[in-house]
């Protein structure tokens, strides 16, 4: 093995035992967080909004922070919203959405499942954050899930890949380099430009029959790059950015899901299109 190669993986290991120790007093709280209203399952939804709400966190996010903003949004409107911890890997606490997307996917499944047991429900609608707004197009296309989902809203998703800015183009140069990054988190590199999962999930077309679609991405997004690859073509289909709708709005990949407003604004409209409201700066407040 090259020494660079060595030190690779050595980085790899290291980041692994910070994340452990970063997360570790972290790990009980994060069964005992709050959740502000979501994640009840005596909750039954209303006429008005007869569909649950399924929140799909990113990478390294978990079901309680990605969506302390979110979901008490969608919550105080009337929705029953649920979220779930998807790709955790072995001895890492908090930080999730890590392994296989595929994998993932299959939790997405059996999660969905369980809310329509719940509530009762025929179908639900499903939102997502950076890859949680791309990993459920796995579920809907090859798991079944066009039948049991009326719409996805991906904030910020990753639906065609990164470039990181560029910087995944440096993995050429390090041969093996990939390898070792996705034995030690496959989602990383299931994410990268090009990567055989995207090129499964995307051959064909983007989208499934039944299935409304709404991407909501921002120009200042230093993650999912260049950010117009986060677009999706087809029937069905609305590509929002939130810079269109305010250009005072900075927000960059993980504000747009955590913190922003007008994301959470298009995002209610996305849900229910009949009763959508014209977004623009003054919903930030």
């Amino acid at each position: 093995m090259l020494p660079w190669n060595r030190a690779l993986r050595s980085c790899a290991a290291a980041l692994l035992l910070l994340v452990t120790a970063l997360a570790g007093s972290a790990s009980a709280a994060e069964s005992t967080a709050p959740s502000r209203g979501w994640n009840d399952y005596s909750c039954k939804p209303s006429a008005a909004h007869p569909r649950p709400v399924v929140l799909v966190h990113g990478t390294l996010g978990n079901s309680v922070d990605n969506w302390l903003g979110l979901a008490p949004y969608l919550v105080k409107r009337g929705y029953c919203v649920y979220s779930l911890d998807y790709g955790k890997l072995p001895g890492v606490p908090f930080f999730h959405g890590l392994g296989p997307i595929d994998e993932s996917a299959r939790q997405l499944s059996d999660f969905v499942d369980r809310v329509l047991a719940s509530t009762g429900a025929r179908e639900t609608d499903i939102v997502g954050h950076s890859q949680g707004g791309m990993m459920p197009r796995h579920y809907l296309k090859f798991l079944g899930g066009a039948d049991k989902v009326n719409a996805l809203v991906g904030i910020a998703p990753s639906n065609h890949g990164t470039t990181l800015s560029g910087l995944t183009a440096l993995l050429d140069f390090f041969p093996g380099a990939e390898k070792a990054i996705g034995d030690f988190a496959p989602a990383l590199t299931d994410q990268v430009v090009g990567s055989d999962f995207l090129r499964r999930l995307n051959e064909g077309g983007d989208t499934v029959p039944g299935v409304r679609y709404t991407v909501i991405a921002t120009k200042y997004d230093e993650v999912v790059t260049p950010y117009r690859s986060q677009f999706l073509s087809g029937s069905g289909v609305t590509n929002v950015v939130i810079q269109d709708l305010c250009a005072l709005d900075f927000s960059e990949h993980v504000a747009i899901g955590l913190l922003d407003r007008l994301a959470f604004h298009e995002t209610a409209n996305a849900l229910d299109p009949a009763n959508a409201e014209r977004t623009d700066c003054t919903d930030a407040f």
